[in-house]
C-alpha cells in the first residue's frame, strides 16, 4: 500500500507546481464552502467584470482608447443591469402573483376538465379513478403550497442580503474592471513565477469558458426576446414570464427546454383547452426550440466546449445541488475547468525500457 501511494505522488505529485496548484484548488474549494454567501457580491463582481473585459478588448480593436472603451462597457452594464431591476423583473415578479392568485380558479377549471374524461372515454377511464387522482393531486399541491408559503415567510430576513448585493455589485464591478491591472498584478505575487502548468490550464480556460458563457448569456437574450415576441403575436396569458422562464431554459442543455414545456402548455391548456391556439404554441415553441438548438447554438458557439452529454448532465447535477442556480449556470464552465486541469496535469510514467535481446534480433 505504501508503495502503490508513493508511486502515486511521484507520478502526479512530482514537481513543486503541480503541489502548489492542488493547495490554491483545495483553499478555492474551502473559501467557496465556508464564505461562498459572505463572499457572493466580490465572486459575481469578479466573474461579471471578467466577462466584460472580451467586450472592452473588441472595443480597443476598433481604436477606442482604453478609458473610452472602460466607460462605454461600463455604463452598458449599468444600464443593462437597471432595465432588468427596475422593468423586467418587476413585470415578471407581478404575472408570476397574478398566476399565484389565479391558481384556484385554474384548478377548477382543469378539475372540470378532468371530469370529462369518463364521459369522452368511458373505457379508459371511471369516475371513482378520476376522483382518486384529483383528490390525491389536490393534497400535493396543497403540501408544496404550504411549504412555499413556509420558505417565504423564512427567506424575509435574506431581502436585506438581496439589497446588499444589488447595490455592491455595480460599485464592485467597477472597481475590479477599472484596477484589473493592479489587481491581477497583486494575485500573481502569491504564485510561482515559472508556471507553465498554470499558464496551460488558464490559457484552455479563458477561451472556452469566456467563449462559453458570453455566448451563453447573448443565447438567453435572444431566445427569451423571440420567446416573447411569439408568445405576445399568439396572446398567450403570462406572456413575459414565460418568456423568462423559456430564456433560461438554454442555461440547462437537455433537461431545460423539456422542463420549460410543461408550464407553457399548461398556461396554454387552461386559456384555450385542446384546439388549434393550443396546438399552435407547442408547434411554435418546439420550432423555437430547434432553431435554437440547430442554428444559434452553433453559430454562437463557433468554439464548442468538448463535454459529453453524460458529463454536462452530471455536471448540472452536481454544482447545481452545491450551489443552486449558479451552480446550474457555471456547471458546464466548472467541468470545463475539471477537464483542462486533468488534460494539463504533469504525469511521470516509468516506461518499460525494450528488451535487448529482441532490438537487434541477435542471440
Amino acid at each position: 500500500m505504501r508503495k502503490l501511494l508513493r508511486d502515486f505522488f511521484d507520478r502526479y505529485f512530482h514537481d513543486e507546481e503541480s503541489l502548489i496548484l492542488l493547495i490554491l484548488l483545495t483553499t478555492g474549494l474551502l473559501v467557496l464552502a465556508f464564505l461562498g454567501g459572505v463572499l457572493a457580491p466580490l465572486i459575481a463582481a469578479i466573474i461579471i467584470a471578467y466577462l466584460l473585459q472580451g467586450l472592452v478588448n473588441l472595443l480597443l480593436r476598433y481604436g477606442f482608447s482604453e478609458r473610452m472603451a472602460f466607460v462605454t462597457v461600463y455604463t452598458v452594464f449599468v444600464s443593462t443591469f437597471f432595465v432588468l431591476l427596475l422593468y423586467l423583473l418587476p413585470r415578471a415578479i407581478n404575472q408570476l402573483r397574478r398566476l399565484v392568485n389565479e391558481i384556484p380558479s385554474l384548478l377548477s377549471q382543469w378539475q372540470n376538465s378532468v371530469m370529462l374524461l369518463p364521459e369522452n372515454y368511458p373505457t379508459l377511464f371511471s369516475e371513482d379513478q378520476v376522483r382518486e387522482f384529483i383528490d390525491g393531486v389536490s393534497g400535493e399541491l396543497g403540501t408544496y403550497g404550504q411549504a412555499v408559503l413556509q420558505y417565504s415567510l423564512a427567506s424575509l430576513p435574506s431581502i436585506i442580503g438581496w439589497v446588499i448585493f444589488i447595490v455592491l455589485v455595480p460599485i464592485l464591478v467597477f472597481f475590479v474592471m477599472k484596477d484589473r491591472d493592479e489587481l491581477v498584478l497583486w494575485a500573481g505575487n502569491f504564485l510561482p513565477r515559472n508556471r507553465p502548468l498554470m499558464s496551460r490550464i488558464w490559457q484552455e480556460m479563458d477561451q472556452q469558458i469566456s467563449n462559453y458563457v458570453r455566448g451563453k448569456v447573448v443565447e438567453i437574450i435572444i431566445v427569451g426576446s423571440a420567446s416573447y415576441l411569439m408568445f405576445v403575436i399568439l396572446g398567450i396569458n403570462y406572456a413575459l414570464l414565460l418568456s423568462v422562464l423559456v430564456g433560461l431554459s438554454v442555461i440547462v442543455p437537455y433537461i431545460g427546454a423539456t422542463v420549460v414545456t410543461v408550464p407553457v402548455a399548461a398556461v396554454a391548456y387552461v386559456q384555450w383547452g385542446i384546439g388549434g391556439e393550443f396546438y399552435t404554441v407547442l408547434i411554435a415553441y418546439m420550432i423555437l426550440q430547434v432553431i435554437d438548438g440547430n442554428v444559434l447554438v452553433p453559430v454562437i458557439f463557433s468554439e464548442a466546449v468538448n463535454l459529453h452529454p453524460v458529463a454536462i448532465i452530471a455536471a448540472v447535477l452536481v454544482f447545481g445541488g452545491l450551489w443552486g442556480m449558479a451552480g446550474v449556470f457555471f456547471a458546464i464552465p466548472l467541468a470545463t475547468m475539471i477537464k483542462a486541469i486533468v488534460n494539463a496535469w504533469p504525469s511521470r510514467v516509468n516506461a518499460r525500457e525494450p528488451d535487448e535481446s529482441y532490438a537487434g534480433g541477435e542471440e
